[in-house]
């Protein structure tokens, strides 16, 4: 179940406001002594983040359990999750012990779909949190955050903006969960801006650029499923960073355009284009109608499909 993107409604007594994760949404599928983690696409995520696998395995020893939430990488320092430590885990399928013990993960559990091999998702948001809770879910690797009912949202908001989180999630008490939906049930408030993008192809780069990409040529689906320019991203990489990324752009070349719509004519001019596969993660402070305005790279989305970067 996904939210959609608005202010937090003030109508009290009917929401539950939850932090926003800066994360990989997963399911967890916990059975006879083994657990899986699924992506938003089904993309099993199990071999990459073998620790949590196993801190969950018990889970299922009565019964198949479903659970909704999300893998992070906390910052050291700070304790909150760092998207940049995230990408460290998110690219290696088989991490080693060096990895697991540099970046380590966490999952965050804040739903319950299914219990004993039946699903739940027609009860009301209160009672699968209350059978979420009967979990005890406490462990140093997995838990499950807390929900605030009583809360003033543009309090949480502040907290969230302390802390540096992503924002806030606020959703109805008396909703089922509606998988594969964007429900106004949920409602997602994010402090930052963040969308998600297909890399269509490559500006060359200058100076101490010029054996890599100078920027990023971005597309997202529009209303009428046509991949459209959104803009191009020129910052946010190391160079070893940019060195990696420009490998997989030359294994992904292609001789024409793959957008849908003729993108400006400076950027078609120059531009080497490659196969629209990798969807990005970008901040940026404006979207117009002429596309993102200062963007910046955050990462490489391998559990999103190229479809799901929507271009409203």
């Amino acid at each position: 179940m996904l939210a959609v993107s608005g202010r937090p409604p003030q109508e009290h007594g009917r929401w539950a406001f939850e932090m926003k994760w800066d994360g990989i949404r997963a399911i967890a599928r916990c059975r006879a002594g083994t657990c899986r983690f699924y992506s938003r696409n089904n993309r099993d995520l199990s071999g990459a983040f073998p620790e949590l696998t196993a801190v969950l395995e018990d889970l299922g020893g009565r019964g198949e359990i479903f659970l909704d939430g999300e893998i992070v990488a906390p910052d050291p320092a700070t304790g909150a999750p760092s998207f940049g430590r995230l990408q460290r885990r998110m690219h290696v399928i088989s991490p080693g012990p060096e990895l697991l013990r540099g970046f380590p993960t966490q999952y965050l559990a804040f739903d319950l779909l299914a219990v004993r091999g039946a699903s739940i998702m027609e009860l009301s948001y209160t009672q699968r949190r209350e059978r979420l809770a009967r979990l005890a879910l406490d462990r140093p690797l997995a838990r499950t955050p807390p929900y605030y009912s009583d809360v003033d949202p543009g309090t949480l908001m502040d907290v969230a903006r302390e802390h540096g989180l992503e924002g806030i999630v606020a959703k109805r008490l008396d909703s089922a969960y509606y998988p594969g939906r964007r429900s106004p049930l949920w409602i997602k408030t994010p402090l930052r801006r963040t969308t998600e993008v297909v890399v269509a192809g490559w500006l060359p780069g200058s100076g101490r650029f010029s054996a890599t990409f100078g920027s990023l040529a971005l597309g997202a689906y529009d209303a009428h499923d046509q991949l459209v320019h959104v803009g191009n991203v020129g910052t946010g990489w190391t160079m070893h960073g940019r060195r990696s990324l420009q490998a997989r752009l030359d294994e992904l070349a292609r001789p024409d355009t793959p957008f849908d719509i003729p993108p400006p004519r400076a950027v078609a001019a120059v531009a080497h284009w490659v196969e629209p596969v990798l969807v990005a993660d970008i901040e940026y402070r404006e979207a117009t109608s002429e596309g993102l305005r200062h963007p910046s790279w955050r990462g490489l989305r391998p559990d999103k499909a190229p479809h799901e970067a929507k271009w409203e």
